[in-house]
């Protein structure tokens, strides 16, 4: 006999025999041809009873019993065995309640599932619980990408200044280099400190050839640093290089201070004076001084868009020179974005039309100094200042594209639809990867036409705005 504490304590087992059940095979792996067919029912209704066989005459009387004609009647056939059902499975609340979770995942057994699915038509609490779990796993089994949208400040950003304008707004010239900063420092703020390491290969072109440069993210950002550093001395704010510099500048130094003006000499300059690798603590002065920038341009006057940003060789005004220093914070953005495997996605549509605007602007007057250095063709129309001359139609695709017509003889000319006489077409992100000088001219057009020789110099002429 079995005390009142036995019978308590087995209150909560699962009655019936105890089992583990083993994994669940799949229709394709059984051997169907090893598996026994049952024999074929018949009905005896139905069907004629099968004829004797002759057999030897026999006076003995039949075993069995006899018809009032004498013959013996048919044997009843044998009554098919019945099938047993096993017993459904019963199994307590608790127990029920736990497999919840499997059943959301389907990894229960079919007496299992069956247990469960007849409970929840019982237990309204277990029947939310079960779809609260079962949508919890629609999201464990999401296609799409878990990374959040680089874009994703920017309409933040966009949507509090449509209900709240700023008081000091963003000139809109100056938007896309805020935008790519951002974007920039939300990649540098997910990586580790190892990455900071990782190495980079910057590329530009120079003349006819491809060159390139190795350094570590963190000498990428000293780099964007030093040259932003220019637009940041144009209005007024303390240079990076500082007076660690001081005497190295050479001939493109401004006068009396050492330090140099072109971005590349500055680049070198500042990687040669430290005194150890750039390490991850140079992004808080990088990113102290976009955000300076951002605010002096914000509160100065409307006139200082055409501040003269000096370049060494050239010279920008401060509007241009914002967008071009927001193209080279992407375009070295995706380099860091490749080293580090993060995914980095091109500018806004509006941002991108900008940039490819600016460099298509600047191809008359790059054309003409290849021209001055024997390597383009010469000038074969030369016009008035002003005038419509010899024009290359240029068809930018996709996002951010656009027509823009290059005159071809002379930055005074004006490029005219009228005078065209060659044409490419190439992608908006093509396009933006020749003028960063991480594509050869000769495998970036995608479509040409026209004057051979006014495509190839127009072609290397975009290459040669890249630089370090």
């Amino acid at each position: 006999m079995s005390t009142n504490d036995d019978a308590d304590g087995r209150e909560d087992e699962v009655q019936g025999p105890r089992r583990i059940p083993g994994p669940r095979a799949a229709a394709d792996d059984f051997d169907l041809d090893a598996v026994p067919l049952p024999a074929p029912r018949t009905d005896p209704t139905q069907q004629g009873a099968p004829e004797p066989e002759a057999e030897p005459e026999s006076t003995a009387e039949p075993a069995g019993p006899t018809e009032p004609t004498g013959r013996p009647a048919p044997m009843e056939p044998p009554a098919a065995p019945a099938l047993t059902t096993p017993p459904a499975l019963v199994l307590p609340h608790r127990v029920l309640k736990s497999l919840l979770g499997a059943w959301a995942l389907a990894a229960c057994s079919a007496e299992e599932t069956e247990a469960v699915e007849e409970h929840l038509t019982e237990c309204a609490a277990c029947a939310d619980e079960a779809l609260r779990l079962r949508d919890a796993v629609g999201l464990l089994h999401t296609d799409g990408s878990l990374d959040l949208d680089p874009m994703l400040r920017s309409r933040v950003l966009d949507a509090c200044l449509s209900r709240r304008p700023a008081k000091i707004p963003v000139p809109d010239w100056a938007a896309p280099y805020d935008a790519e900063t951002a974007r920039l420092d939300a990649l540098l703020r997910d990586i580790g400190g190892s990455e900071w390491h990782a190495p980079v290969r910057l590329k530009w072109f120079e003349r006819e050839r491809s060159v390139n440069r190795k350094t570590t993210v963190a000498g990428v950002i000293g780099h964007l640093m030093t040259v932003d550093g220019l637009v940041g001395t144009a209005l007024g704010l303390d240079d990076p290089l500082g007076n660690a510099t001081a005497g190295r500048g050479g001939s493109d130094s401004a006068p009396g201070s050492g330090v140099p003006l072109s971005p590349g000499a500055r680049t070198e300059a500042y990687w040669s004076a430290a005194r150890r690798p750039p390490t991850r603590a140079v992004r808080e002065p990088w990113r102290e001084q976009s955000h300076a920038l951002i605010r002096t341009v914000s509160f100065a006057d409307r006139g200082a868009a055409e501040l003269s940003v000096s370049y060494g060789d050239f010279a920008l005004p401060l509007q241009d020179s914002m967008l071009d220093r927001a193209f080279e914070c992407w375009v070295h953005g995706s380099d860091i974005a490749n080293a580090v495997d993060y995914p980095y996605e091109p500018p806004s549509a509006a941002h991108l039309h900008r940039m490819i605007d600016l460099a298509a602007r600047l191809l008359p007057a790059a054309l003409a100094g290849r021209r001055r250095a024997g390597l383009a063709g010469p000038a074969r129309h030369l016009v008035t200042a002003g005038s419509p001359g010899r024009s290359l139609h240029l068809e930018i695709e996709g996002s951010g594209g656009g027509n823009w017509y290059i005159a071809l003889d002379s930055p005074a000319a004006l490029g005219s639809p009228a005078h065209a006489v060659a044409q490419v077409a190439l992608d908006g992100a093509e396009f933006c990867q020749l003028v960063a000088g991480h594509v050869s001219p000769v495998e970036a057009a995608a479509g040409q036409e026209g004057d051979r020789e006014a495509i190839r110099d127009v072609l290397f002429a975009a290459a040669s705005l890249s630089r370090l």
